[in-house]
């Protein structure tokens, strides 16, 4: 026989046989596994074991590249680092082309040309970023703005006056001839450049009031104020593309705002809340910013310009994505294919490539311009 003596070690008692001591230790073992067996059966939550591993979720994604837009249908920019506001991100459709005389918003859509007015941006050493600078592809035509225009510089700069954009009325601060003379010059028809005014700007289709349940400002983004996309699902695009025979696209085709990296293809349609954190290193700070994710993004045919040339493909790759992306039955969406997705900011704070994007709720009940968010 054994026992424990006081070390804590295992010593034979004098007297026990071999066979005695045999017994003894496999009474142990089958006690033992009886024990796991119960406890594996009877005692042990399975349920409470997940829940308890459910609570550190695992990041789904991060964040590869951001793009911003000054100029709705123009050229964009790639930063490395910026703002989310509740409005979008920083510097992004703040501002539009006009037609001088109808007042109607100029769209890419209808005028391809529009890619080739470059964006750039420059600080003064002390901002990071105070002029915006605008310029014509393959020319030296060049003009700079203040990125941040005061109240006081506008008005003595710009008037405010009436646009529209969509059928829908609001204010901007058009600048001057002198600014204006380049581009009507490049547009070969009297144009405004336009930057918007005090008036808010209600975010549209699946973002109005009626469908999101409040109210949400932004500038001259189409319907809502942040497009996310993902690498994954280009990569699996451009592979449908390639065995056709065609070239492999950028996603700024696309023209979103958050490119992220993705873990497979198309797992972006079943969003429905997303944080992103940032991880601040120089101030040892982690910033959480959060998304509503409300619906598809139904394509029009803008993807089908090279944002190089200008030049519009005749079929690809909307041709292409209408064979596999009909996947939404709201609204104009059903005769549309579906590329990124359209999402509101619900907080505000700096976002950063490589900051770690977390699914947090899934739906798979999108529906453009249809579903109501409380609803999926």
């Amino acid at each position: 026989m054994v026992q424990f003596n006081k070390d804590g070690r295992l010593e034979l008692i004098p007297g026990i046989d071999i066979h005695t001591m045999a017994i003894g230790m496999i009474t142990l073992v089958v006690l033992g596994v009886v024990t796991l067996w119960f406890y594996a059966n009877y005692i042990f939550d399975e349920d409470a074991a997940r829940a308890l591993t459910a609570r550190k979720k695992p990041v789904s994604t991060e964040i590869v590249s951001l793009r911003i837009y000054p100029i709705k249908s123009c050229r964009g920019i790639e930063v490395q680092d910026t703002k989310l506001h509740k409005t979008g991100l920083d510097l992004d459709r703040h501002w539009m082309f006009v037609d001088a005389k109808s007042r109607q918003f100029l769209t890419i859509r209808s005028d391809p040309s529009m890619t080739l007015i470059n964006t750039g941006l420059s600080g003064d050493g002390k901002s990071k970023w105070t002029d915006l600078h605008i310029s014509i592809h393959n020319t030296d035509k060049h003009i700079k703005i203040p990125c941040y225009p005061t109240t006081e510089w506008l008005e003595e700069n710009t008037k405010l006056t009436k646009v529209e954009i969509w059928g829908e009325s609001t204010d901007g601060w058009e600048y001057s001839d002198e600014i204006n003379s380049m581009f009507s010059e490049y547009f070969k028809k009297p144009v405004a450049l336009i930057y918007k005014g005090p008036t808010p700007r209600i975010t549209r289709g699946n973002a109005t009031p009626e469908l999101y349940g409040k109210e949400q400002e932004h500038h001259f983004a189409d319907l809502m104020s942040v497009q996310v996309a993902s690498e994954a699902s280009l990569t699996d695009l451009n592979s449908r593309l390639e065995a056709a025979g065609h070239d492999k696209l950028t996603i700024e085709r696309f023209r979103p705002n958050i490119i992220v990296k993705g873990d497979k293809a198309w797992d972006e349609d079943s969003w429905k809340k997303v944080c992103i954190r940032t991880t601040d290193h120089q101030r040892e700070a982690i910033w959480k910013t959060h998304l509503d994710v409300l619906c598809h993004c139904a394509r029009c045919q803008v993807p089908n310009v090279n944002p190089d040339t200008a030049e519009k493909h005749a079929h690809e790759p909307w041709d292409t994505l209408m064979k596999f992306r009909r996947i939404d039955q709201g609204g104009v969406a059903k005769y549309k294919p579906c590329f990124g997705m359209l999402c509101v900011p619900t907080s505000e704070g700096p976002i950063a490539v490589g900051a770690a994007l977390e699914v947090l709720e899934r739906t798979d009940k999108h529906l453009y311009n249809t579903s109501k968010f409380e609803d999926l």
